[in-house]
């Protein structure tokens, strides 16, 4: 319990020598503000990074056809081959706890030939087949209309919702695109929506000059029938996409006459694992910011500790009287440590402080001067916060405990003896 006379005492102490409290504060505040800006900082960059991947279900893999690198039943290597609607309701039905699969086909890009016409304007834009479900693994900020629906896919509709950068470059400024009519290679389309990506990170480029219709649209339109060119496909949340694929490789390469061994004929990109690459680094990163940190800290607990050992020189005499007039040596020792603790806690919420307003400043920058590549949204949770107070407590206790120690080893008479 503190009285107000410990209290006194307490401040006395750190008021005697009020340049070296100062230096021996600092090196705490220093530590725990190294500390709290290293993890921020390492947060910012994972913020950063993992924003690359959009809003994009990262429990999801990509997967499209390539040439066979092995003969297989009278087949001769080097065969390419398509994926079909059905190959998409066998994965649905033979590989279990997939959340969604979806058909893709793509045509153009917005850095190839202009297949886009409206008027007088033409552009070259990214043109996706997409079923309705695909929004729900890479969401969209609809800003007028709908996406595709399946009355649309069931119906074979000849509509679109197109992005950001089409408008732009289809479209006068403040010109309304709902309910015009845009020409795709040479087959008209009706706007029923627009969008832009629903990233943290502001529109791709890429992104926002895309095209989507409906998936059998784009095949009835453009002759491609019910070929699919690549799937995406998610599995539950409880489920990793990455323990699956083996899964769905072999049903592929069963329905395909593809040999076992054939690690080429089907190409994938699993999303999941390359989140999980990332995440394990930055856990990583973490861990060496925790342990740099406490390395800089524990200097200054090293000289927290320095300074009671001569504060308890210095008072020698001091303690002497108090042991020979009946005080107990646990008395002795809790003034000692609190004086440490007390000292470490105050100068490390300082460097809490401190560091928040760092973070504070950086995120303000950030918003001023718009989003910097790789990074994003310096900042820690409130366990960090949490966690650093435990280890200032932790090592106030520590800082103390030598020197406490080390005053109540004194007989009375001994301390007495000292001038």
């Amino acid at each position: 319990m503190f009285s107000r006379d410990r209290w006194n005492e307490i401040l006395e102490a750190l008021n005697a020598n009020k340049f070296r409290t100062f230096l021996t504060a600092f090196g705490v505040f220093w530590g725990i503000t190294i500390l709290v800006l290293l993890l921020a900082l390492t947060n910012g960059l994972k913020n950063g990074v993992t924003a690359d991947f959009g809003d994009f279900a990262t429990n999801s893999m990509f997967m499209w056809t390539q040439g066979t690198s092995m003969p297989y039943k009278g087949l001769p290597k080097g065969r390419y081959f398509n994926y079909k609607l059905d190959d998409v309701a066998a994965i649905k039905a033979g590989v279990p706890n997939l959340k969604y699969v979806s058909p893709r086909n793509q045509l153009g890009g917005f850095r190839g030939s202009n297949n886009v016409v409206r008027g007088t304007k033409t552009g070259a834009f990214e043109i996706y087949g997409d079923y309705p479900e695909f929004i729900k693994q890479q969401p969209l900020d609809i800003l007028q209309g709908r996406f595709i629906s399946y009355s649309d896919i069931n119906a074979k509709r000849k509509i679109c919702v197109i992005g950001t950068e089409v408008i732009r470059g289809l479209y006068d400024k403040g010109e309304d695109a709902m309910g015009t009519y845009i020409k795709i290679n040479g087959v008209n389309f009706l706007v029923v929506g627009t969008f832009r990506m629903s990233n943290s990170q502001g529109d791709n480029e890429q992104d926002a000059n895309t095209i989507y219709i409906p998936f059998t649209t784009f095949g009835q339109a453009f002759n491609r029938g019910d070929r699919v060119g690549w799937m995406s496909i998610t599995a539950n949340d409880d489920v990793s996409i990455t323990t699956m694929k083996d899964q769905i490789f072999e049903l592929m390469k069963s329905r395909h006459k593809i040999h076992p061994d054939d690690n080429r004929a089907i190409g994938h990109y699993d999303l999941s694992e390359e989140f999980a690459r990332i995440t394990g680094l930055f856990s990583i990163l973490t861990l060496v910011g925790y342990f740099v940190g406490a390395l800089v800290l524990m200097s200054g607990i090293i000289g927290i500790s320095n300074i009671m050992l001569i504060v308890v020189k210095e008072r020698t005499k001091e303690i002497g009287i108090r042991r020979a007039l009946g005080a107990a040596p646990w008395t002795i020792k809790s003034q000692i440590l609190q004086e440490s603790l007390i000292l470490t806690i105050l100068s490390g919420m300082v460097g809490i402080s401190f560091a928040a307003f760092v973070i504070w400043g950086l995120n303000k920058i950030l918003d001023m001067n718009g989003p910097v590549e790789n990074f994003a949204n310096p900042s820690v949770s409130m366990q960090v916060v949490f966690t650093a107070l435990t280890i200032l407590v932790v090592s106030g206790v520590l800082a103390g405990l030598i020197p406490a120690n080390s005053a109540t080893k004194m007989k009375p008479v001994d301390a007495l003896r000292i001038e």
